[in-house]
């Protein structure tokens, strides 16, 4: 962040100058300095010394249950399940795969590797192409394990039955056909479900669409909300749907704003999201004495930022540190486009916001237009202003409007009779306020 002078006006005007992450670069925000700006960005935390020490402690001595080499040898599984994210997670798979499967061939050393399936879990994200897959797991770190691509709409599942809350439990049979289940994953501020990992990337990354679709609909109650993990219906469908699923194991990282390793976790799914979730909201969760007249918000780069329906997140979060009727400005690349059809295609039917709002709450919760619904609720509150990649005429259709970043900060900031407070948010998807 610096200060220039800019003498070309009249009265030369001080200009600050941020850098905030856009895509795999970087977009320069400029501020009149008379703003009254806040940086509102994750605590720094000191990274992990070694990420093979930390995998090797945490499976040393999981929380809630006895050494990964113990359980293994204790069971004495034919078959081995392994649920990875697929490439909107940026969890350090190429550093913690080799390593756990080392440590299963330790344990079990008659195991062939073909008893090995290693299941990369998109939930309702189209199935992933054969040369994306082998970018998410590559050959040489799979050591002869089988690598599939979950389908939510097409593969073979296994019935688990209902959740209490009436959640039909429905995993693909890739994964619920094997004798030991592990699911690695990230621990990160999640919008409605409070924080991912613990069973997530299996009971959603690999379940089938009326899982995802019923889990998903829980949205609408009050305490489905970021940083919430007792008392979210939705987080707490999930954690007893890993129950019902029996996944013996759970690897969680947590990253820092610079997508380093903080922490691994190994364990229980539910005391592996617990012990996790600490870690994370000391580090994004941010306490504000008072809302903001203006945000600007970077979701914090890619992949964060890969397509709209990504970076939704994003504007939701930031938009709870605005007052009602502020301004947001959303930086979001979207290099791969909006990024779900059922979304584009549902929002494209409306003229407003409200409309969307209204037919979503009469026609009841669909996958996809989740996202219109989503983007609605804060679209109906806020001034919202996006920079992107994308054409102009694909984000109208999305309700939103393109702006140069800098032409549209100024016009906000001179539309103030006082030095607006703006609050700058450099990782919009995974910052998180909370009053103080």
């Amino acid at each position: 962040m610096r200060c220039i002078v800019l003498s070309q006006f009249l009265n030369p005007v001080k200009i600050l100058e941020i850098d905030l992450k856009y895509g795999d670069g970087h977009r320069q925000i400029k501020i009149p300095d008379h703003a009254n700006v806040t940086v509102l960005k994750p605590a720094e935390y000191p990274p992990a010394a070694s990420i093979d020490r930390c995998l090797e402690e945490g499976l040393a001595s999981p929380l809630g249950c006895e050494s990964f080499q113990k359980m293994l040898q204790h069971t004495a599984p034919e078959t081995i399940g392994i649920a990875v994210p697929d490439e909107t997670r940026p969890v350090p798979l190429h550093a913690i795969l080799p390593l756990l499967l080392e440590a299963v061939i330790e344990a079990l050393p008659d195991l062939s590797p073909d008893a090995i399936t290693i299941i990369i879990g998109g939930g309702l994200h189209p199935p992933m192409e054969k040369h994306a897959l082998a970018h998410v797991v590559p050959e040489g770190i799979a050591r002869g394990c089988r690598v599939v691509a979950h389908d939510a709409g097409n593969d073979r599942m296994i019935d688990y039955g209902l959740t209490s809350r009436k959640t039909p439990v429905r995993i693909n049979a890739a994964f619920a056909e094997t004798e030991f289940k592990i699911v690695i994953g990230l621990i990160d501020p999640h919008q409605f479900v409070g924080f991912t990992g613990g069973a997530k990337g299996a009971v959603i990354g690999c379940a089938a669409a009326e899982t995802i679709r019923h889990n998903h609909s829980l949205m609408f109650h009050p305490e489905a909300r970021v940083g919430r993990i007792t008392g979210n219906p939705v987080r707490e469908d999930l954690n007893e749907a890993g129950e019902m699923v029996g996944i013996h194991l759970a690897v969680n990282v947590v990253l820092d704003a610079d997508k380093k390793v903080v922490e691994i976790f190994a364990g229980r799914p539910i005391q592996v999201l617990e012990k996790g979730a600490e870690t994370c909201s000391a580090i994004y969760g941010v306490g504000i004495e008072e809302k903001f007249d203006i945000v600007i918000a970077s979701c914090g780069g890619h992949p964060k930022d890969m397509c709209l329906y990504q970076a939704q997140k994003g504007l939701n979060l930031a938009s709870q540190g605005l007052k009602p009727g502020g301004h947001i400005l959303l930086l979001a690349a979207s290099s791969q486009g909006v990024g779900d059809d059922i979304y584009f295609d549902y929002v494209s039917q409306f003229t407003t916001p409200e409309d969307v709002l209204r037919d979503f709450k009469k026609t009841g919760f669909q996958m996809g237009a989740h996202k219109a619904y989503l983007f609605g609720r804060t679209l109906v509150d806020f001034d919202v202003a996006i920079s992107s990649d994308l054409d102009p005429g694909i984000l109208r259709k999305c309700q939103l409007r393109a702006a140069d970043p800098n032409f549209i900060i100024q016009e906000w900031v001179e539309a103030f009779r006082y030095p607006p407070r703006i609050a700058v948010v450099p990782n919009a998807n995974t910052t998180y306020f909370y009053p103080v």
